[in-house]
């Protein structure tokens, strides 16, 4: 028997709850990268204490003598914060209703941004050699290329006047160029719910490594994929999974900014 339009209407419901548990879920987190990133790396930028960038375990810091890598580096890190925060704003439904403006700007300020980060981690991965294995390399260039593309189709769409593919396509970005938040909560999921690093190793070339490593804005662009596709459907049984999918999305990002929050973020403040 086909779904009648008022149960569709109660899982249609359900999807978008469970959507709107993850974005709350999500930010919360993202807010508290964005303090540890102005906490750790602001503050001993804006004191001139460049050395204490290294304070936290880096890939590549600071290294004495390498002006252009630093600058880059310290560039890199805090326009970090701005994107994710203008990100955030893009996708809180009452600010672009109410202040159009805000949400045209910020948009704009954060696909700059994206783009803009995404060209110089590639720098700072094969220019600078930023990396721990080439595994770890070639995942950040496929993030990179994928923020690009993402870009270009949002702005086309955005231009066109085809509202319905911009929003689309900017949900995708914001997705991929959230990989590095994504990776950070990913790794500590993975660890919490172990209570070890299980298959990883210090290159983070390890099993989990890999999954995870590409993982980080592969899999959040495929769960959106599946939830955009179940709230377009007529079937009861895809907005069930889907629902369920997002929900365990849900659980596993609590834990992943917890442990990230916990042995990350704030023991650095």
């Amino acid at each position: 028997m086909a779904p009648t339009s008022q149960n569709l209407g109660k899982w249609n419901k359900l999807l978008s709850r469970t959507g709107i548990a993850w974005f709350c879920i999500a930010a919360v987190g993202q807010l508290a990268f964005i303090a540890f990133i102005i906490a750790h790396y602001g503050t001993r930028t804006a004191t001139g204490n460049f050395a204490g960038w290294n304070d936290k375990q880096l890939i590549k810091g600071h290294v004495p003598g390498d002006d252009a890598g630093n600058l880059m580096f310290a560039s890199h890190v805090l326009l970090a914060a701005a994107m994710t925060l203008t990100g955030l704003i893009q996708l809180i439904p009452v600010l672009r209703r109410r202040f159009p403006t805000l949400h045209r700007w910020s948009g704009r300020i954060f696909l700059v941004l994206a783009c803009t980060l995404a060209l110089g981690g590639l720098w700072l991965t094969w220019g600078r050699d930023t990396y721990l294995s080439l595994v770890g390399a070639a995942s950040v260039s496929l993030n990179a290329v994928l923020i690009l593309v993402c870009a270009v189709y949002t702005i086309r769409f955005a231009l066109a006047r085809r509202l319905a593919d911009h929003q689309r396509w900017a949900m995708r970005l914001f997705m991929v160029a959230n990989g590095v938040w994504f990776v950070r909560v990913g790794l500590m999921g993975w660890i919490m719910i172990n209570q070890s690093p299980r298959w990883m190793n210090s290159t983070m070339s390890g099993p989990a490594d890999i999954i995870i490593t590409y993982g980080s804005y592969l899999i959040p662009l495929a769960v959106l994929e599946l939830y955009c596709a179940a709230r377009r459907s007529r079937s009861a049984a895809a907005k069930a999974a889907a629902s369920l999918l997002v929900a365990a999305a849900t659980v596993f990002t609590a834990i992943g900014i917890f442990g990230a929050s916990t042995f990350l973020w704030f023991p650095q403040l």
